[in-house]
């Protein structure tokens, strides 16, 4: 098998080998990816970390060696915005970027050699209590919704969802039907804790949102940007209008 890492701070992952078609999903700096077919200037490649298929650029991936794939860690880059240096020149990376490759801040492939200058999170599920998850989840908050994305920049219901549990270590999938699978069932509204995900449907019964819990009657989720609204029985209460926005189908612990 052929392993690649994404190259740029945000590579988009799309339908088809072309610019114009729909993102699919996201993949962040340093993320690593399967290598499954090409056309022109795209490689079709596999996330590794939620099996999602999509094309990319190939100039936004790099080649990389089976051993490092193998040895790799679950680092992630710690705050909003960070600093690092690519042959000596200055990048940022988003929040949630893997830093599973570096050693000591330090990685070099071919003729790249990064240094990362920012903070490392070590994700762990020691530390899924309200104040760490709030602190996670508070960095996404008025990030702008965007269909398939993952990072600060622009990001979805089930990619904010996927990208703060990723930081305790607990491993969501891409999609929101997908994440509503797993997890416990809480029984009543009234029982949810900080960290909870509440799963909302559309009138044909399709799970199409998810949000997180901070408390039993306070939601933050990606909706128009990721925000914080009320919650009752039937559903999300925006802050901003009073209107009902989602209807509540469920709700799951992890």
């Amino acid at each position: 098998m052929a392993y690649m890492m994404v190259l740029v701070a945000v590579a988009p992952l799309r339908a088809e080998a072309a610019h114009r078609s729909e993102m699919v999903s996201s993949l962040l700096f340093g993320e690593l990816v399967e290598l499954m077919d090409q056309s022109g200037d795209f490689y079709q490649v596999k996330c590794l970390y939620d099996q999602y298929e999509g094309w990319c650029q190939k100039t936004q991936l790099l080649a990389i060696s089976n051993d490092l794939v193998a040895n790799q860690s679950n680092d992630l880059a710690a705050e909003f915005a960070n600093l690092l240096e690519v042959n000596g020149t200055d990048m940022q990376i988003p929040i949630g970027a893997s830093l599973g490759l570096f050693s000591h801040k330090k990685l070099t492939i071919g003729k790249f050699e990064f240094t990362y200058k920012g903070v490392v999170a070590k994700p762990n599920p020691i530390l899924f209590a309200p104040d760490y998850i709030k602190h996670i989840a508070m960095q996404y908050l008025h990030a702008p919704y965007l269909w398939g994305g993952r990072s600060v920049f622009g990001i979805d219901c089930s990619g904010f969802t996927q990208q703060v549990f990723r930081f305790f270590a607990k491993h969501l999938p891409r999609d929101a039907y997908q994440q509503a699978v797993l997890g416990e069932v809480v029984g009543f509204l009234q029982e949810a804790q900080c960290g909870d995900l509440a799963f909302f449907d559309n009138a044909e019964g399709r799970i199409t949102h998810v949000g997180m819990m901070l408390d039993a009657q306070t939601i933050v989720h990606a909706s128009g940007r990721v925000r914080i609204d009320s919650i009752d029985n039937m559903g999300i209460i925006s802050s901003d209008t009073g209107e009902r926005t989602h209807q509540l189908r469920i709700l799951k612990r992890y």
